[in-house]
């Protein structure tokens, strides 16, 4: 029988690279991004400039204090990354220091005050957003409507002056502004309509939000993307998304009209984007393969619980940073058997 040995080293080393990775991930995120836009005006853009500028910042400011390399660290595209998704979760038109804030806190506190990139027990984005979400709900709750409800929304220019000023639109908040979806459901709920009267609003369409289901959409088409890379595992989403769909339907096919469609609670908000893009994060997610489907579907139960009896309509910031509390003890104990280790 034939050997084959193995050449000496030095070996090639490994392509992957934090990154590329995060390279890939943020190209991901594009027609999320570009659907945003479409439907909620160029906001989103100047968010993300802003929450990136504000990123690079305190990341310089805490690799300095820390005494570490500054270009290394800040080449390696995470502090962009926590940015953008942090970023994709305010409304357009947030006054600047919202983005300050939300960055100061997610990467000075939750990101580097535990050691850094690969330390970090909670989702620096999620952090950050809980923070200005909590602090600040009124600016926090002025969403914009939808392309072709209500008055179109305010350009690249006019959005820049409301955002860095803080002056009123030029047709007014109550024109351009709406509740979105998961907040119109909550309220009406609470005042004795059903969900079929409800849903006959202009503002929802075959599914979610009106707007807000083709934005989840092109983030599925990136998640997809990053799935078939296998950039991502695919035991997360599943779990997050499954949970979701599976314990909502039975309590919609009892009584439709007072629980959502499966479908609407899935995209309606965030969920979609969670599932991809916040879930799937290696560091303070669970690296065993049963402890990514225990912390997925531990996401989407505390998504719904938080949906249906907290104070937040989308829930899915303080469902991550629970899950993220549990991640070291489920990864404890759903650790693969050693080969050849007794049972």
């Amino acid at each position: 029988m034939r050997t084959f040995e193995t050449a000496p080293a030095p070996h090639l080393p490994p392509r992957a690279s934090v990154r590329a990775l995060m390279l890939e991930v943020l190209i991901a995120l594009v027609p999320g991004v570009l659907a945003y836009v479409y439907f909620f005006g160029p906001g989103l853009l100047v968010q993300i400039a802003l929450a990136v500028l504000f990123a690079l910042l305190v990341e310089a400011a805490c690799l300095k204090l820390r005494g570490r390399a500054l270009l290394t660290f800040l080449g390696d595209g995470s502090a962009v990354l926590a940015a953008v998704l942090f970023a994709l979760c305010l409304p357009p038109l947030a006054p600047w220091w919202v983005s300050a804030l939300g960055m100061a806190v997610g990467i000075g506190l939750a990101k580097h005050a535990y050691g850094g990139l690969g330390y970090n027990l909670f989702n620096p984005a999620m952090v950050g957003y809980a923070v200005v979400l909590v602090s600040f709900p009124l600016e926090l709750s002025q969403w914009l409507a939808p392309r072709g409800l209500g008055s179109e929304a305010p350009g690249l220019i006019e959005s820049l002056r409301i955002i860095l000023v803080g002056a009123a639109p030029g047709a007014g908040w109550d024109a351009i502004s709406m509740a979105t979806p998961l907040d119109t459901v909550r309220q009406l709920t609470a005042q004795g309509q059903t969900l079929v009267e409800i849903r006959s609003d202009p503002r929802f369409g075959d599914f979610g939000g009106r707007g807000w289901e083709w934005v989840a959409n092109f983030f599925a088409l990136g998640g997809l993307w990053l799935l078939i890379r296998r950039k991502i595992p695919w035991q997360t989403p599943a779990a997050t998304l499954g949970s979701v769909i599976l314990l909502s339907l039975p309590f919609w096919a009892m009584e439709p009209d007072l629980h959502p469609f499966p479908l609407q609670h899935v995209f309606s908000g965030a969920l979609v984007l969670a599932a991809f893009f916040i879930v799937t994060d290696p560091v303070s997610g669970c690296s065993t393969p049963r402890g990514r489907l225990i912390f997925g579907a531990g996401v989407g139960v505390l998504t719904l619980a938080i949906r249906r009896w907290g104070s937040y309509p989308d829930a899915i910031a303080f469902a991550v940073l629970l899950m993220n509390c549990a991640a070291p003890f489920i990864d404890r104990y759903t650790r693969p058997r050693v080969y050849g280790a007794p049972r």
